[in-house]
């Protein structure tokens, strides 16, 4: 049943790192009471990971996870999330991510045991869906064995279930690059958000069955696909940041059917989702930079509970292996988060985290807490999702618009000439939903399988 938000939770002066609405509290870790807590995420180095090479697997994640929980209590870091994001081959072969999960959590445990270090265990299953093309979003061999892995992994240890679900990429991945912005609205907020209903109910299920939390998703696939192209020129970051108010359509629709945070790292729509529903969220920046550029790095942190690095392969550095490097990255960046909060100078660290990178680039404007509380009102304002697609998409456009004309935003004139483009291009919609996803199906009726998606037509 999907129960959706029609107010905002926060207003932009409450919106700031370590605080939540609505603060989640499991074994003794509490996120969005008050700190900012280190969110560590690392993975393999390359290498075949097969049934032939398991042990040595085993063997990496053993010593990944005792070398940051050993630089945690070196550090002094009394609490820490772990994160496991399974690998393709760990989803499809549950039993692995199961095995994996255990041994994570055994020695979280004896970490707690011997040191007072308090963690928890977020688990990531990979989309396999994707496996199949057109994907089979819920049906067969895949979906079943998906739902098989969280299940698996969430009995063996998991506290927090995730996923970077993949629904709507058959069409928002060709209009990306299209710069199409038609096609974004039903690929992430008709396609996206009918997928992440049905993908929800079945997650928030498995929470209630195995006494795990549904945590929260990500439009990474979507949002930081259309980022990445924008850094390296391939798309306008102008038409980058609409793609982002978008998403947040779509990522909210699993807080509507029963997840409580904290919404997954490499979500930058996060910030849009905490003002709306008032749950802790991860959020990563400047120490991610060893998994993607952006231009958000700083600003991103205006809004995290949780602070992460997204992910980090086992290498040697001079200092050391990479994932303990970014795990004390990560701590000294919440020391100074946390010092701020304890000082009382909370808010004036996150308006010089929002003025560092506000005016450089509008993917990180759109992060700003003014602009952030009205996509959020512009999504609640409206009951569907074809509605919430085009009313957040023409305020990302006009927060864009004005705040270059008044010398707040940096944009190029080909930029700018984009947001003329865009705004074009939605007064051209359709005046219902029906009528726009009966012609977007028609359009795309050879990229997906509508059978999958089961669009509500109607408002």
């Amino acid at each position: 049943m999907r129960n959706r938000f029609t107010t905002a939770a926060l207003d932009s002066g409450a919106l700031l790192f370590g605080t939540a609405k609505f603060p989640l509290t499991r074994r003794g870790v509490t996120i969005g009471g008050g700190s900012v807590i280190p969110e560590i995420n690392f993975t393999l180095p390359p290498m075949d990971v097969e049934q032939g090479s398991m042990e040595e697997v085993k063997k990496i994640y053993l010593e990944m996870i005792d070398s940051v929980c050993r630089r945690a209590v070196e550090l002094h870091q009394r609490e820490i999330i772990v994160e496991f994001e399974l690998l393709p081959e760990m989803t499809l072969n549950p039993v692995w991510g199961e095995e994996i999960t255990a041994l994570l959590q055994r020695s979280l445990e004896e970490f707690l045991d011997r040191d007072g270090l308090q963690s928890l265990l977020r688990i990531t299953p990979v989309d396999i869906r994707e496996t199949s093309k057109p994907p089979r979003r819920r049906e067969g061999r895949e979906v079943d064995t998906l739902f098989d892995a969280f299940r698996r992994c969430a009995r063996a240890g998991g506290d927090m279930l995730s996923i970077e679900s993949t629904g709507g990429k058959e069409v928002t991945d060709p209009s990306i690059i299209a710069g199409d912005l038609r096609g974004i609205i039903f690929g992430a907020a008709i396609l996206g958000s009918a997928d992440m209903e049905y993908l929800w109910e079945q997650i928030c299920s498995i929470g209630k069955e195995t006494g795990s939390i549904p945590a929260g998703d990500t439009a990474c696939g979507i949002g930081n696909t259309a980022m990445i192209l924008a850094d390296q020129g391939y798309v306008p970051k102008v038409f980058a940041t609409v793609v982002r108010a978008v998403t947040a359509v779509r990522s909210l629709v699993a807080y509507e059917v029963g997840a409580v945070g904290p919404g997954k790292d490499c979500g930058y729509e996060n910030a849009i989702l905490k003002a709306i529903t008032g749950f802790p969220m991860s959020l990563e920046g400047k120490s991610a930079a060893c998994a993607h550029f952006s231009a958000i790095g700083n600003i991103a942190g205006a809004y995290a509970d949780l602070w992460s690095n997204e992910s980090v392969q086992q290498v040697k550095l001079l200092s050391g292996m990479a994932p303990v490097v970014s795990m004390e990255q990560l701590i000294y960046d919440c020391r100074l988060f946390n010092a701020a909060v304890n000082k009382g100078s909370a808010g004036d660290l996150r308006d010089l985290l929002v003025d560092s990178d506000a005016l450089l680039d509008p993917q990180a404007f759109i992060l700003r807490p003014d602009v952030v509380r009205s996509l959020a009102k512009a999504i609640v304002a409206e009951r569907e999702d074809y509605g919430r697609g085009v009313r957040v998409a023409w305020e990302a456009v006009r927060l864009m618009k004005d705040a270059a004309s008044h010398g707040e935003l940096l944009i190029s004139d080909r930029e700018g000439s984009w947001l003329e483009r865009m705004e074009l291009e939605l007064n051209g919609l359709p005046a219902t939903s029906m009528q726009f996803v009966s012609e977007e199906t028609e359009r795309w009726s050879d990229a997906f399988d509508c059978t999958q998606y089961l669009v509500e037509t109607h408002a």
